[in-house]
């Protein structure tokens, strides 16, 4: 145990369940052999009762109930419902009293734990799985022929977590200084009689001989014995899981039908005589014989209603697959993603003919030429979803073989589907989880007749678990394209390889109609130090040619500063300097990776103006520096009132979007709304998106501490290429506490020109400011810097330049950063001075990497992926970084903190270093603040926080977002045009087409409303990614999306240009009126179905964001109308 300083008090905690038979703590003395043999002498206390073992009722707290609450099963049934009322029973234990059947109720950790015996090659193994509450809408009671058995149907739409009881003895680990029952318990992925036989075989949704299949039998029946105490045990229960919103529901019809082998995969993979399949062959097709396999895109798509469960194989047919190969395969692919983007179940798949689908609402609409049509594919530990084709922004490799797109599959390694991502691990409870993931990239994956082996994996996909895999042909196979990537073979470093690999897959946008002219110029280098690294110059010209070529703006003077590229193996950043001319760059070495086959100049973003936010770690270290908790809480406070106001105050509203700016600048298309008039008028979809927009922002307040800082900037860093600017010199480092102006005089410089500061110009900011780096975790990673005015650098707008002068990089101290693409946090805001100035930076040197010593091959790769799964500690270091620097009263300053940093360094450059973080025990928090929310820790290991981020937390009451559909639409819209019905239908159609895209990212990312697609203010997502990227992530499928559509829209309303208001004005107007009558048409429905209470929930509702693709165009409307009334 340790105290709030950090001091072992020589105390340890034994916890017994059950209590032990016999009281032999009265016994003294009591001796403890050490692990040399020698045996001490330990007193030993009995703590008084820390909680009374029971549990009060969230809905009456008069109401207790045990813990845990057992039932003894006679019988357990694995399987799926092959009806609304009829489960298949794939497997059955009926045995309970030998299988060890229990059903336990844990009302401390809200779940249903399901144990049972299966014998294995002889031996008797013991399994539980875990049911949570958060995941059991309903538990239905079968009404049994006996009045002497209970019969329960617990039905999920995902499947639990498995485990399999290991030796207690073989788990604990000997430098461990923390064991529990549960580390006995090993996470499991398969339950078969033959583990061996999966270890050489491709993975595939249909799992060889399984005696269970975990993953989607997930369907269970238990019967118990109604003996006079499990019946008011039972009773209990129930009242339990109804206080918990979980309804106990009676099934009338319940039939069990038993297991029988699904014959459809018979069909659909064995190869046939027939050449063609139409309608005139049908009776054919219901012959014996065996039938075509299905056109790969419509097997696919029907392996993703599988996968998700919307179809079962046991429910299709010969006369089902027969019917789909009749259509038209562009047809047949439509209904199956219709099935798809309804995600409900289907138990007569025969329905799906009869739906009436609009020819092409699911079939490949059109694109943006840099995007692609990617298959996606999501591995858990128990199975495998596909996913619908969505739309994403290309890379590379996709363009250099565009003819084969469809044959690339990305891939994404996840815990189940209510888990979210795997997360790395210490102990060996989790090792068949890695080893699927390593026989998934070893073996490939199986989707009829194709077998797609193991790519490579982009830098950002590999920090979240992702892959591309690529199914061969017979003149091309993945190591042919691995080879036209670039020439690595000079790489010793297994993690330096990868990272290479993974610069081709980055997301960017090709710029194809011109090739740069390169010249190559020296680094600035010194005291082992690069200042210059990752950053160089290009020319006004060329900068201008890329804006126009990627249709960025439309203005000279809107030309961004900096643009992050790819350039064959060279990466980093672009400065626009005024001495280069035409197609002129400069190529620092710092930039140059490795020799590419393609010297095509590629873009991942470019400069823009963000807000600053504060976040939890800044906060705490600002915190430990002298800046007082009152400064925080009055901003958060003030930040409330004005989110709050801004719902009905038009001005506040508009001051607010208009500077706290996301980086995906959406909040300045909601002010231009505002603008428009649409607030004012109160649209329903602009005030849906407004309200949206205030439910996000309290979100991060609440959970993230997202302060907006009015007088600050998130923005690129580049360097000086005057060499003016002056930079940190150790010895003029004071780190004392008084600030005066000799202190001031001896900062380094910055420059800062902000292009719509003061008055809507250009603004140069001058003064002390913060400079910092996400995350800063050190007391030394927030510098204050001075910001200087330099004429020669004033070409440069919304870019934070920093010194190449100086003993070290001033981006260097914050957090180890560079120049190759990193951003940083500008803050000149007074209040955020702290006391303590620049404390002592700490060393980023990274860890030495040890060469292969070999040619490096695919295995190695696949290795270092799975290797870096299980050791990527960097959440687990940053969470128990906040906690510990909460806990210890001299916070980020304590020695645990300081080495917690060191250690998040660490494995921030895993990817590249190839050496991981190890986390010792004694750094692992035993104590956690109330912010850092979590279900699962004892109530005992959390205390309330009266630190800084405590008093946050409490001040803020989360909000939740409801749309607006019962608001009128805009007549001012409605009334400026007479349509003619084939728009009306144009536009029909091509909303259905946009629906059912948008329902595809809402689906592939568990996004729950297409506001926040549409907006990019995502609630809550599948985290296979964390807030930060998804954000990005969403705001790049978000314009390809909307960028598609208006092209498409143009094109149908007959203009060459989507902003070409005199022919899309009119067009736009009638997708308004149809959305409108779509919602109309909704709500006299669900009024009618529902009486007073109308609406039930948001997927009863047409979507509304179609119009808004045009949000401009429709404000212009609105406006002209107002004027010639």
């Amino acid at each position: 145990m340790e105290d709030s300083k950090g001091t072992r008090d020589g105390v340890a905690r034994v916890t017994f369940s059950p209590p032990p038979s016999k009281p032999f703590w009265q016994k003294e003395p009591f001796f403890m052999n050490q692990r040399h043999g020698t045996r001490i002498p330990v007193k030993l206390y009995t703590e008084p009762r820390r909680r009374t073992f029971f549990h009060p009722s969230p809905v009456d707290p008069a109401v207790k109930y045990p813990e845990v609450m057992t039932l003894l099963a006679d019988s357990l049934d694995f399987g799926f419902m092959h009806g609304p009322q009829k489960m298949m029973a794939m497997h059955s234990i009926n045995d309970g009293k030998r299988a060890g059947l229990r059903f336990k109720q844990n009302m401390l950790h809200r779940e249903i734990v399901i144990e049972f015996r299966i014998d294995i090659n002889s031996r008797p193994e013991l399994f539980r799985f875990a049911l949570r509450f958060d995941d059991l809408d309903t538990v239905y009671r079968v009404k049994s022929k006996s009045n002497n058995t209970i019969e329960l149907v617990v039905t999920l739409p995902t499947p639990p977590r498995f485990f399999r009881k290991m030796d207690e003895q073989e788990t604990h680990e000997s430098k461990a200084r923390y064991w529990a029952e549960h580390d006995s318990w090993y996470r499991q992925t398969d339950i078969t009689h033959s583990p061996a036989a999966l270890r050489d075989i491709p993975v595939s949704l249909k799992k060889p001989s399984p005696i269970i299949d975990i993953g989607r039998w997930t369907t269970y029946h238990l019967t118990f014995d109604t003996t006079e105490a499990q019946s008011e045990l039972f009773g209990r229960i129930g009242l339990a899981l109804r206080d918990y919103n979980i309804s106990v529901e009676e099934m009338v019809d319940f039939q069990l039908a038993p297991h029988s082998e699904p014959a459809v995969w018979r069909y659909i993979d064995k190869p046939t005589r027939f050449a063609h399949a139409s309608k005139s062959t049908l009776e054919e097709l219901l012959s014996d014989d065996p039938v075509l396999p299905l056109p790969f895109p419509v097997r696919y798509q029907l392996e993703v209603c599988i996968s998700h469960g919307y179809l079962n194989e046991h429910n299709l047919s010969q006369e089902f697959v027969c019917k789909l190969m009749a259509m038209n395969p562009a047809t047949a692919q439509d209904v199956l993603e219709y099935v798809a983007n309804q995600e409900k179940r289907l138990f007569d798949p025969m329905e799906v003919f009869d739906l009436k689908i609009v020819r092409g609402s699911a079939s490949r609409p059109p694109i943006p030429h840099y995007c692609a049509f990617v298959r996606t594919a999501t591995i858990t530990p128990t199975t495998i979803f596909f996913n619908t084709p969505t739309v994403e922004i290309s890379n590379r490799v996709i363009r250099q073989y565009r003819e084969h797109a469809d044959r690339f599959l990305r891939v994404r390694f996840t815990d189940e589907k209510v888990e979210g991502k795997i997360f790395a691990t210490e102990k060996d409870t989790m090792n068949e989880v890695f080893t699927r993931v390593k026989r998934t990239l070893r073996n490939g994956i199986t989707i009829g007749d194709r077998h797609y082996e193991f790519l490579a994996f982009g830098n950002s996909q590999f920090r979240e678990s992702g892959a591309y895999f690529f199914a061969p042909i017979h003149h091309l196979r993945a190591q042919q394209i691995r080879d036209w990537m670039g020439d690595f073979g000079e790489i010793p470093y297994v993690a330096q390889y990868a990272a290479r690999l993974g610069q081709c897959f980055s997301t960017t946008r090709a710029v194809i109609g011109t090739k740069p002219v390169d010249e190559e110029v020296e680094d600035v280098e010194r005291n082992g130090y690069i200042f210059t690294d990752g950053v160089a110059k290009m020319s006004p010209f060329l900068a201008q040619f890329i804006i126009s070529e990627l249709g960025l703006v439309k203005s000279a003077s809107e030309i961004p500063s900096v643009f992050q590229f790819r350039y064959g193996g060279c990466k980093g950043i672009l400065a626009v300097s005024t001495d280069l001319t035409r197609h002129e760059i400069t190529i620092r070495r710092s930039q140059y990776k490795f020799a590419a086959r393609t010297e095509t100049l590629e873009i991942i973003r470019w400069s823009q103006f963000a807000s600053a936010n504060l976040n939890r770690q800044i906060i705490i270290v600002l915190s430990s520096l002298g800046v007082p908790d009152e400064v925080f809480v009055e901003k958060q406070k003030a930040q409330l009132a004005d989110l709050e106001l801004a719902m009905y105050h038009e001005r506040m509203a508009l001051n607010m979007l208009q500077k706290d700016i996301d980086p995906n600048q959406m909040t300045l298309t909601l002010a231009a709304m505002i603008l428009d008039g649409f607030q004012q008028c109160q649209e329903p979809f602009m005030m849906s998106v407004l309200r949206l927009w205030r439910a996000w922002c309290i979100k991060y307040l609440k959970e993230k501490a997202r302060i907006t800082i009015e007088k600050g900037a998130f923005v690129f860093g580049c360097v000086d290429e005057t060499a003016t600017l002056k930079g940190h010199f150790d010895a003029k480092d004071h780190n004392n506490k008084n600030r005066n102006f000799n202190e001031v005089n001896n900062l380094p410089e910055i420059f800062l020109q902000l292009a719509k500061g003061q008055g809507n110009k250009p603004t140069v900011v001058l003064g002390p400011m913060l400079l910092a780096r996400n995350p800063s975790l050190h007391p030394g990673d927030i510098r204050v810097v001075c910001g200087v005015d330099m004429p020669a650098l004033r070409h440069l707008k919304d870019v934070v330049v920093v010194p190449q002068t100086g003993d070290r990089p001033i981006v260097n101290m914050c957090s180890g950063g560079d120049l190759d693409g990193d951003d940083y946090l500008v803050i000149w805001d007074p209040e955020l001075l702290p006391r303590e100035w620049n404390h002592p930076a700490m060393d980023f040197t990274p860890a030495s990497k040890v060469p292969l010593g070999r040619p490096i091959t695919p295995d190695d790769l696949t290795s270092f992926f799975v290797t870096y799964m299980k050791n990527n500690n960097l959440s687990r270091i940053a969470v128990a970084h906040l906690a510990w620097a909460d806990f210890l009263e001299d916070g980020v300053k304590n020695a645990k903190c300081v080495k917690l940093a060191e250690l998040h360094s660490t494995a921030v450059d895993y990817t590249k270093s190839g050496v991981p973080a190890r986390m010792t025990r004694d750094l692992h928090p035993s104590k956690w603040p109330h912010f850092m929310e979590s279900k699962y820790r004892p109530k005992e290991n959390v205390y309330h926080s009266k630190k800084v981020l405590g008093q946050l937390f409490d001040q803020v009451e989360r909000v939740d977002f409801a749309p607006i559909y019962d608001a009128p639409f805009d007549q001012r819209i409605l009334c400026a045009y007479q349509h003619e019905p084939e728009t009306l239908n144009q536009a029909r159609v091509l909303k259905k087409q946009y629906d059912s895209a948008t329902r595809r990212i809402m689906a592939q990312h568990a996004i729950k409303t297409e506001f926040e697609v549409w907006s990019t203010f995502v609630m809550s997502h599948s985290k296979a990614s964390n807030d930060y990227q998804f954000h990005e992530e969403i705001g790049r499928l978000s314009k390809a999306l909307k960028d598609g559509f208006k092209a498409e829209c143009a094109k149908v309303a007959g203009s060459a240009n989507p902003d070409d208001f005199a022919v899309m004005a009119p067009f736009v107007a009638a997708m308004y009126r149809i959305t409108a009558d779509e919602v109309s048409i909704a709500l006299k429905k669900a009024k009618a179905g529902n009486g007073e209470q109308g609406i039930r929930t948001v997927q009863d509702m047409p979507m509304m964001s179609f119009p808004w693709l045009f949000g401009g165009m429709l404000g212009r409307i609105a406006n002209r109308t107002l004027i010639e009334m």
